[in-house]
């Protein structure tokens, strides 16, 4: 693991199953990010919001893992690169019913076309 240790708390539980500021605004989003620092659930930068980014300019915590569903890489914004973490305390992804994009009955037909290139 590189040098990242004091920036990655795997005791720290996630924030929820989705992306805290979408589920509070009542937006969507396409895949969900974890940070690996405070657990902080936010939305990809593909997704119309890009909550996980703003968090990390927000707060400074550069590490976010993937939480989606077979997936478990890290990635750190301050070295704009992948990174292998430890193991963060569960759950280790949304649930698998939970759809992509989600959530349920907040994605608009035309998401397709709504998403950041």
């Amino acid at each position: 693991m590189t040098r990242d240790d004091d920036v990655i708390d795997p005791s720290v539980p996630p924030s929820g199953t989705g992306c805290a500021e979408c589920l509070a605004s009542g937006q969507w989003w396409l895949h969900l990010r974890r940070c690996a620092q405070c657990g902080h659930i936010g939305c990809c930068d593909t997704s119309p919001n890009q909550h996980a980014t703003a968090h990390y300019h927000a707060t400074g915590h550069p590490v976010i893992a993937s939480f989606e569903p077979g997936e478990d890489w890290f990635y750190n914004y301050r070295s704009d690169g992948f990174l292998d973490g430890p193991r963060l305390a569960p759950p280790h992804a949304h649930p698998r019913d939970q759809p992509v994009p989600g959530p349920a009955g907040r994605v608009p037909h035309d998401w397709e076309s709504q998403l950041n290139g």
